[in-house]
C-alpha cells in the first residue's frame, strides 16, 4: 500500500514537471515567433536594405577635369588616365620590407621613395597613397600575379593632370594637388564632400585653383553587385559624372613662352594688358617652375629646392611681388599736377642735379638737366623736378590721386592671391606703425615718393593696370585672366562677366601732354636707342629703382654691392600711341639700367603682337644678357612658330628689309 502511494506521489511530480517543461517551451516558442514576427513585419526595411547594402557597393565615378586653354585655342592643361601602386599604411605591417619586396616585382626609384615619405608625413595612415604612378601594362600584370603577398597594396585606375607646356605660364595655369586636411575642412563646411568622393586633388594656384569648381565637374556614382569579398560583379545602376567645364584665357602661350624665354636666368615679371578691355595678353612670372612635378606629389627633395630656393620660383612675381616704380612714376606724377592744378605743363623748373630740403641732398642726374618743362622731366627723367612737385602736392594729395589709378589697391583680377602693396598717406602711417614717433609723417618722407621711392611698393599688375587707363584716357578696365568657360555637355562658349569700365574723367588736353612725352621718350629720351626702327610709335618710360638704401653722401656702385641688392630696372608703356592695343609694365630684378634690360623686353613684346615678328636667335641672346638695344638679325614670323617658338614647316625669316638695325651696345644709364 506504502510503494502504491509512493508511485502515485512520483507519478503527480513527474506530470507537474512535464506541464512546467511544456510551459518553458511553449514561452520560447512563443517568444521565437514574436522575434519573428518582429522581424520580418517591423523590421523587414531595415534588414532588407542592411541585406543589399552587403550584396551593392556605391563607387563614385570621378569626372574629367576640365581643360585649360589660351586665347588661340592651344591646351595648357589636359588630362591622362593611368595605373597607380598605392599603398594604405595602416594595412601594411613592416612598411620598409613590403617597399623592398614591392621593387622586386616593379620598379620603385628613390625618387619614389622619397614622395612617399612626404606625402605620408602631411596625410594619415588609413589613407591609400601612390608609390608608384603610370605602371606599364607589364607591371600591372606581374603585381596582379602576386597581390596575395601584400596586404594592403592595391593597383587603381586614376586620372592625372598634364601641363604640356611645363614651365611656361605656370604661374598663371597653376597646378593641382592631394587634398589637405584643411582644404578637406573647407570642402566639409561648404557641404560639398559628396563630390569629392573618389578624388583627392584639387586646385593648389593660379587658374588651377581659382576656377577650381568649374574645372572640377560633377561626381557621379554606380551602384554594383559585388562578391563575398567585395569584388565588383556586375553593375546594376548608374548615374553618369559631369565633366569640368573647359577654361578660356585670354593669355596668348606664343607670347607668353616668348617672354619668358626673354628674361633668360634673370628674376622679374610682366604684365601685357590689351586697355580696351583689360585682357591680360602675358601674365609673367620669373623664374618658373614645372607644374607636372606637383601632379603625382612632389619628393621632398624637389620640394625643397623650389621652396628654399633665394630666386623664390614659386612666388607669382607679376601677382604678388611689390617693387618701387622709380621713374615710372613720374608720368602719373606729372598727371596728378595737371588734374590738381599744382603745376602747368609750361612751368619751368632748375634742375641743378641736387636738391636740399630739410639738410637733406636729394640727387639728380649729374651736375643736373638744366632748365626744364614737364615735356622735358619726362623724356629725360629728372628728378628734381618731381622732388620739388611731391613737396609741393604733399603726400595726401598724391595718395588721393594715385588711389583710383589702381596705386596700392587691389585691381580685381581674376585670380586669388593678388597682393595690395603700399600707397602711403599720413592715415596709412598711423595705421601701419605702434609706437608714436613712427606714426608721425614728417615733410622729408614725400620727397622721394615723387620719384617713385620711400614708400612706394607695388606690383607689375598694378603699374600696368594703371598705365592701360592713361593710355584709354582714363577709362579704366578691369583686368581679367579669363575669357569665357565652355560647358562640357553643351559645348557652348559662356562669356565671362565684364565689369562695366570706369571713366576717371581726366581732360583730354592733359591726357594728351603726358601721351606726348611718353612719345618722346621713345623717340628722343631714355628708350630711343630700343625703339629705334620700329613700325610703329610707342609711348614709354624707363626706371630704376633702388633696391636698398643708399646714403646720401654715397655713389651707387653696383659692383659693391651683392646681385640682390642692385637697382631694379623697369619699363611702362603702350603702343601705338594713337590707338592703343597693348599697354604694359616689366621688371628686371637687380639688373640696373630701365633702357638697358627692362625695355628691350618690351620691344619685343610690341614687335610680335604689332608686326607679327619673333626675335632672332642671336636677338634673344642678346636680350637675355642685357646687350641688345633694337632687335638684331633678321626677325622670324611669328605665324611660321609654335607655341613654343620652334619652326614650322616650311618657315622662313623675314626678308632682310623688314630687320632692324643691330645694336649691341647696352643703353646709357638713366632713370
Amino acid at each position: 500500500m506504502t510503494t502504491l502511494r509512493n508511485i502515485e506521489v512520483e507519478l503527480a511530480r513527474f506530470r507537474h514537471r512535464i506541464v512546467v517543461a511544456s510551459a518553458v517551451v511553449l514561452a520560447c516558442f512563443a517568444l521565437l515567433g514574436m522575434r519573428l514576427i518582429y522581424l520580418q513585419v517591423f523590421k523587414h526595411e531595415h534588414y532588407l536594405e542592411q541585406a543589399e547594402n552587403n550584396r551593392t557597393a556605391i563607387v563614385p565615378i570621378v569626372p574629367n577635369r576640365g581643360l585649360i586653354i589660351d586665347r588661340h585655342g592651344t591646351v595648357l592643361a589636359t588630362n591622362y588616365s593611368a595605373y597607380t601602386l598605392e599603398i594604405t599604411p595602416a594595412k601594411v605591417g613592416q612598411l620598409e620590407q613590403t617597399l623592398d619586396a614591392l621593387s622586386e616585382v616593379v620598379e620603385i626609384s628613390a625618387r619614389d621613395r622619397r614622395r612617399f615619405k612626404r606625402l605620408r608625413e602631411e596625410f594619415k595612415s588609413f589613407e591609400s597613397l601612390p608609390i608608384r604612378t603610370k605602371l606599364s601594362d607589364a607591371e600591372v600584370a606581374r603585381f596582379a600575379a602576386q597581390r596575395y603577398r601584400f596586404p594592403g597594396v592595391d593597383i587603381k585606375a586614376r586620372l592625372f593632370r598634364s601641363y604640356p607646356f611645363g614651365e611656361a605660364g605656370s604661374h598663371v595655369v597653376g597646378y593641382i594637388g592631394r587634398i589637405n586636411p584643411k582644404e578637406k575642412e573647407r570642402i566639409e563646411e561648404e557641404d560639398e564632400l559628396g563630390n569629392y568622393r573618389g578624388t583627392d586633388y584639387i586646385g593648389k594656384l593660379g587658374v588651377e585653383q581659382s576656377y577650381e569648381k568649374p574645372l572640377h565637374g560633377i561626381t557621379g556614382v554606380e551602384q554594383v553587385e559585388t562578391s563575398a569579398g567585395g569584388r565588383a560583379v556586375r553593375r546594376l545602376a548608374s548615374s553618369p559624372a559631369t565633366p569640368g567645364d573647359a577654361i578660356k584665357l585670354s593669355i596668348d602661350i606664343k607670347l607668353q613662352k616668348l617672354v619668358e624665354d626673354l628674361f633668360g636666368d634673370r628674376r622679374g615679371a610682366l604684365v601685357a594688358i590689351d586697355p580696351r578691355n583689360g585682357e591680360v595678353l602675358a601674365f609673367v612670372s620669373k623664374p618658373t617652375f614645372d607644374p607636372n612635378l606637383f601632379v603625382e606629389g612632389i619628393d621632398s627633395e624637389s620640394w625643397a629646392a623650389l621652396n628654399e630656393s633665394i630666386d623664390k620660383p614659386l612666388l607669382n612675381r607679376a601677382l604678388r611681388g611689390t617693387y618701387p616704380p622709380g621713374s615710372t612714376y613720374k608720368p602719373f606724377m606729372a598727371l596728378a599736377a595737371l588734374n590738381t592744378g599744382k603745376r602747368a605743363a609750361g612751368t619751368v623748373i632748375n634742375d641743378t642735379g641736387v636738391w636740399t630740403f630739410g639738410g637733406h641732398q636729394f640727387r639728380s642726374h649729374g651736375d643736373g638737366l638744366g632748365a626744364v618743362d614737364m615735356h622735358l622731366s619726362i623724356v629725360r627723367s629728372s628728378n628734381v623736378y618731381y622732388y620739388t612737385l611731391a613737396n609741393e602736392m604733399g603726400v595726401d594729395a598724391i595718395h588721393d590721386f594715385m588711389k583710383p589709378l589702381g596705386f596700392g589697391q587691389l585691381t580685381g583680377i581674376d585670380i586669388n592671391g593678388e597682393v595690395r602693396g603700399v600707397l602711403p598717406s599720413q592715415d596709412w602711417k598711423r595705421r601701419t606703425y605702434k609706437k608714436a614717433e613712427q606714426q608721425k609723417w614728417y615733410a622729408g618722407e614725400t620727397i622721394s615718393l615723387g620719384i617713385g621711392q620711400g614708400y612706394n611698393t607695388f606690383t607689375m599688375l598694378q603699374l600696368a593696370h594703371a598705365t592701360a587707363t592713361l593710355a584709354q584716357g582714363g577709362v579704366q578696365h578691369k583686368p581679367r585672366l579669363v575669357l569665357a568657360t565652355q560647358d562640357s555637355v553643351s559645348q557652348a562658349l559662356r562669356p565671362a562677366t565684364v565689369t562695366a569700365p570706369l571713366d576717371l574723367g581726366y581732360k583730354p588736353e592733359h591726357v594728351a601732354i603726358i601721351k606726348r612725352a611718353l612719345a618722346s621718350v621713345t623717340q628722343d629720351g631714355t628708350s630711343a636707342r630700343v625703339f629705334a626702327g620700329a613700325g610703329y610709335l610707342s609711348a614709354g618710360k624707363t626706371g630704376t629703382a633702388q633696391a636698398v638704401s643708399i646714403g646720401q653722401k654715397d655713389k651707387y656702385n653696383a659692383s659693391k654691392l651683392e646681385e640682390h641688392q642692385r637697382d631694379h630696372s623697369l619699363y611702362m608703356a603702350f603702343a601705338p600711341v594713337d590707338a592703343p592695343q597693348v599697354a604694359l609694365a616689366v621688371v628686371v630684378e637687380n639688373a640696373g639700367f630701365g633702357a638697358a634690360h627692362a625695355a628691350p623686353i618690351a620691344r619685343r613684346v610690341f614687335d610680335y603682337l604689332l608686326m607679327g615678328q619673333y626675335p632672332s636667335e642671336e636677338d634673344m641672346a642678346a636680350v637675355q644678357k642685357g646687350l641688345a638695344a633694337s632687335p638684331m638679325g633678321k626677325p622670324r614670323e611669328a605665324a611660321a612658330l609654335d607655341a613654343m617658338g620652334r619652326p614650322l614647316a616650311g618657315s622662313a625669316p623675314l626678308p632682310a628689309a623688314s630687320a632692324s638695325s643691330a645694336v649691341s651696345a647696352p643703353a646709357s644709364r638713366t632713370r
